[in-house]
């Protein structure tokens, strides 16, 4: 296993690693999904995109070689970390990959003794909930300041500055 490989698994033939190498990001077909494909990232311009790849433990997940999944954490690697913008490609999903995906991230030695994971979920909650995640504890209220246009402002900024 080269040292950005953190889990390989060979399934039916078919092998499948998870990579932090981020030179071996797919950006394309990471920002195709997220910004076409998702529904908490739809619209994000790939410089955005790549400012978040810059500043995240990134994780790629392969099979033969070739991407087919990801997902970041941002994280302090003191206390917290932010599980955010997992995805498994339509076509390789019902296979476990997603849970091989989040479990090897929860392992990963440089995130091991953190008191807090969070991530937000619309669909996957049951995925998250076997990986040992739990809803959050009464009394405490999630909150967030979310504007839905900063993309669009993004995307306004950069084609100006192109121009």
């Amino acid at each position: 296993m080269t040292q950005s490989v953190i889990a390989r698994r060979t399934s039916g033939g078919v092998s499948y690693e998870i990579d932090t190498d981020k030179a071996r990001l797919d950006i394309g077909l990471i920002h195709h999904f997220l910004g076409e494909c998702s529904h908490w990232a739809r619209g994000i311009p790939v410089a955005v995109l790549n400012r978040a790849i810059a500043n995240s433990l990134c994780f790629g997940l392969y099979r033969d070689g070739e991407q087919i999944g990801f997902a970041r954490v941002v994280t302090d690697k003191a206390t917290f970390a932010y599980l955010a913008d997992a995805f498994v490609v339509a076509g390789e999903r019902n296979a476990g990959l997603g849970q091989f995906l989040v479990e090897t991230i929860l392992a990963y030695p440089p995130l091991q003794g953190l008191r807090r994971w969070q991530l937000v979920t619309r669909d996957a909650a049951s995925l998250y909930r076997r990986c040992g995640f739990t809803d959050q504890q009464i009394g405490f209220f999630y909150l967030e300041r979310f504007d839905p246009a900063v993309y669009t402002a993004s995307c306004a900024t950069e084609k100006a500055a192109a121009d």
